[in-house]
């Protein structure tokens, strides 16, 4: 959205956790209240005058993924947010109409593919359809990937993605190709034009789960996934499975989470244990390995989670224990 807002969760191993929407105040300097990337210079202080909570709202057990819906057909003034946990939900979000900037929020659906059972397999991840936002595609530790039409809030279809868990699931691009990692070590790409097969990307060494995976929006021949508990992050090309094209080595902490640059199809950002956030240049892979990033901040803990904003690409959020933190790039 064109709006600077975001939405975080809650990590609280309890039934009780809650989602929070902030938005940043329009200030003449936008550098206020932020921190610059490229000089690590510490403006933490200012933060909380720059930052400020729009919304709060309850949610059962903690997330395992945010996302705000992708459909710009919208003027701004509603959005739809989704949460995945024990369940996926939809979330309508608006401005409350009091001239704070702050917002009201209501649960549009909760989305249940087992109604015959009052117990749920929870979802670890789930991805937006950008060029079709009526689909949603959810990954599961039962091991299945599910894609819902949320128009009609029922599913277009349910397969058994992996021999184990699914930990992840993204679209690439364009409204077919979509792809998945689990804890059997593998990232699986599928078309849904043809479900009866998938094609297997990469597989880890000994078999290692696969935590996470990104798709390059900017070039769909590259995605990124990372092992558990492993520093490392595999760049892979689509059209040469097997091998991955690069290796990123830099952190000294297993990786949590990565981003690609939302208008560059060369640039990557990482963070992890170590409290490290690094962008890295893939411009040369092709020809010769990546062995620096070419930014790196240190963040005051072990970094869990970052976010590259694709409406305002100057700036990307980090999570680290109770803090949320924004980098200007």
């Amino acid at each position: 959205m064109t709006q600077f807002r975001l939405a975080i969760g809650s990590y609280v191993e309890q039934y009780c956790n809650t989602v929070r929407i902030v938005k940043k105040r329009p200030f003449e300097d936008s550098n206020v209240g932020s921190v610059d990337m490229h000089t690590s210079s510490d403006l933490d202080y200012q933060a909380h005058y720059q930052l400020y909570d729009a919304a709060e709202f309850d949610h059962p057990y903690p997330c395992t993924n945010i996302l705000w819906s992708p459909d710009t057909r919208n003027s701004g003034a509603t959005d739809l947010l989704a949460t995945s946990g024990d369940y996926l939900r939809l979330w309508k979000i608006a401005d409350d109409g009091s001239g704070r900037g702050t917002m009201i929020t209501k649960k549009e659906a909760m989305l249940n593919n087992n109604k015959k059972s009052e117990y749920c397999a929870p979802l670890t991840s789930f991805d937006w359809n950008e060029s079709d936002p009526n689909l949603l595609g959810t990954s599961s530790i039962d091991t299945t990937c599910t894609i819902w039409d949320i128009t009609t809030q029922t599913t277009r279809t349910q397969l058994i993605a992996h021999d184990r868990e699914v930990f992840d699931f993204a679209f690439g691009l364009g409204r077919d190709m979509f792809a998945s990692v689990g804890a059997d070590g593998s990232l699986r790409m599928f078309d849904l034009r043809s479900l009866d097969h998938s094609t297997i990307i990469f597989e880890s060494p000994n078999l290692v789960p696969l935590l996470r995976l990104e798709w390059n929006k900017q070039d769909p021949n590259y995605v990124s996934t990372f092992m558990l508990d492993s520093p490392k992050v595999f760049i892979l090309d689509i059209r040469y499975p097997t091998l991955p094209v690069a290796e990123l080595g830099g952190h000294t902490g297993c990786v949590n989470a990565t981003a690609w640059a939302p208008h560059s199809s060369s640039h990557i950002c990482t963070a992890g244990d170590d409290s490290q956030a690094l962008i890295w240049d893939l411009s040369t892979m092709q020809s010769r390995p990546v062995e620096d990033p070419i930014l790196a901040y240190n963040a005051e803990a072990e970094i869990n989670n970052l976010q590259w904003s694709t409406s305002q690409p100057d700036w990307i959020s980090i999570a680290f224990e109770d803090k949320l933190q924004i980098l200007r790039v």
